[in-house]
C-alpha cells in the first residue's frame, strides 16, 4: 500500500494556538518530514475557507496557495488537494493554476477534484448553493476542460455550466500520464466522493484515482459499482487507483491512544467548540478504522488493500505540536504494508 500525508493547514483546528507568523513554518515543517523520508508518496490538504466542526475564526489556509509554496520548498513528495472543490474556481482559470503548479513543482502535482459539500462555506463566500445535480454537472464539465487544456493546449466547450472558447494553457504540465486504453491525462485526476449514479460514472470516464472510503463493506460495494460503470464506459477497471482517507490516532497502547483523543478534544476546546460537539467528535473518531495500537491498524489497512484499496491518505490532527504518532506508523505500521 502507498501512502500520502495531510499537512496541518487549520481547517480542521490543527493549528489552533499557534501564532500565524509561525502557521507556514509550521506547515512547512511537516511537508519537509515526509519529503526527507520514504513512507509517505504525497502530501496533501482540504480544499475548505471556513474550518470544522463548526465555522470559527482559527485559522484556514487556502489550498492552491499551499500547492505554489509546497512546490518551490519540497523535491520529492506528490502534491495534491482532498479534494479541490469545481465550483470555487473557474475550471479553465484552475488548469492553469495547476499547470503552472506542476511546473514549479517539476511535475509532481495531483488534481484532486469533487462537486463540493460544505453548504455555509459555499453561502458565505457567494456561491449560493445549487442543487447536487448541478454540482456534479459542473463536476463533469470542468474535468472534460482540464484533460483538454493539460493534453491538447486549448480547451473549447459550450456546456450547461462551463463556456470556454480556445481557453489556452501554455505552457502545458510537464506531466503527461499515460492509462492503459485511453489518451493521456496530463496531471493524475482524482475523482473524490462515493455518489454511485453519477460520481463513480465520472470517475469511470476520467479518472486516474478515485477517493472514496466509509467502511470496508461500503467500500467493496462502490468498487463493484465503479466497476460497472467502466464496463459501460469501455475503461479498464483495473487502470484506476482506489483510495481511502483515515484519520489516524496511534499509540504504542491502550492507554496512549485515550492521551491522543483527549489531545483531539482539547485543541477543539481550546478553540471554543462546545463540550457536547467535542464529545460527539471523539467519540465518533474512537470508532473509525485506523484509531488504535500499530497491530490493529496495520489489520484494518491490510484488510483493505485486500479489497483493492491501493493508496492510504493519512491525517495526523496533532502534527503541527508532535509527530510521534507519524513517526510510529513509519516505524511500526508501514513496514508491514509497503511493497
Amino acid at each position: 500500500m502507498r501512502f500520502g500525508l495531510f499537512v496541518p493547514q487549520g481547517w480542521r483546528m490543527d493549528l489552533v494556538g499557534i501564532e500565524p507568523d509561525r502557521h507556514w513554518e509550521t506547515m512547512a515543517g511537516v511537508a519537509k518530514h515526509a519529503d526527507d523520508g520514504d513512507v509517505f508518496e504525497s502530501i496533501w490538504v482540504y480544499d475548505h475557507f471556513h474550518t470544522v466542526p463548526v465555522p470559527s475564526d482559527e485559522a484556514t489556509h487556502e489550498a492552491w496557495t499551499l500547492m505554489s509554496a509546497f512546490a518551490a520548498s519540497t523535491s520529492r513528495v506528490r502534491l495534491g488537494q482532498m479534494c479541490t472543490c469545481m465550483s470555487y474556481r473557474n475550471p479553465a482559470y484552475l488548469a492553469k493554476v495547476a499547470a503552472t503548479v506542476d511546473i514549479i513543482s517539476g511535475g509532481r502535482l495531483e488534481m484532486g477534484i469533487g462537486g463540493g459539500w460544505y453548504e455555509h462555506e459555499w453561502r458565505a463566500f457567494g456561491y449560493g448553493f445549487p442543487s447536487a445535480g448541478e454540482r456534479l454537472g459542473r463536476l463533469r464539465e470542468g474535468v472534460q476542460i482540464f484533460r483538454d487544456m493539460w493534453t491538447t493546449g486549448s480547451a473549447t466547450l459550450d456546456g450547461k455550466y462551463y463556456q470556454v472558447d480556445g481557453a489556452r494553457c501554455a505552457p502545458r504540465p510537464l506531466q503527461g500520464t499515460s492509462r492503459p486504453g485511453s489518451e493521456s491525462n496530463g496531471i493524475p485526476i482524482w475523482i473524490a466522493g462515493g455518489g454511485e449514479k453519477v460520481t463513480l460514472r465520472i470517475a469511470a470516464r476520467y479518472a486516474d484515482y478515485t477517493n472514496f472510503f466509509d467502511d470496508a463493506e461500503t467500500f467493496s460495494r462502490k468498487s463493484d459499482v465503479l466497476a460497472g460503470h467502466c464496463a459501460d464506459v469501455g475503461r479498464d477497471f483495473g487502470s484506476i487507483v482506489r483510495t481511502g482517507n483515515f484519520n489516524v490516532v496511534l499509540g504504542e497502547n491502550d492507554a496512549e491512544v485515550e492521551d491522543r483523543l483527549r489531545f483531539h478534544g482539547d485543541l477543539l476546546r481550546r478553540a471554543g467548540v462546545s463540550d457536547e460537539r467535542v464529545e460527539r467528535h471523539v467519540a465518533n473518531l474512537r470508532t473509525q478504522p485506523a484509531v488504535g495500537t500499530p497491530e490493529q491498524v496495520v489489520e484494518v489497512l491490510r484488510d483493505m488493500a485486500g479489497r483493492g484499496m491501493a493508496y492510504g491518505i493519512l491525517y495526523f490532527q496533532e502534527a503541527a505540536y508532535d509527530r510521534s504518532g507519524i513517526e510510529l506508523f513509519e516505524s511500526a505500521v508501514a513496514p508491514e504494508l509497503r511493497g
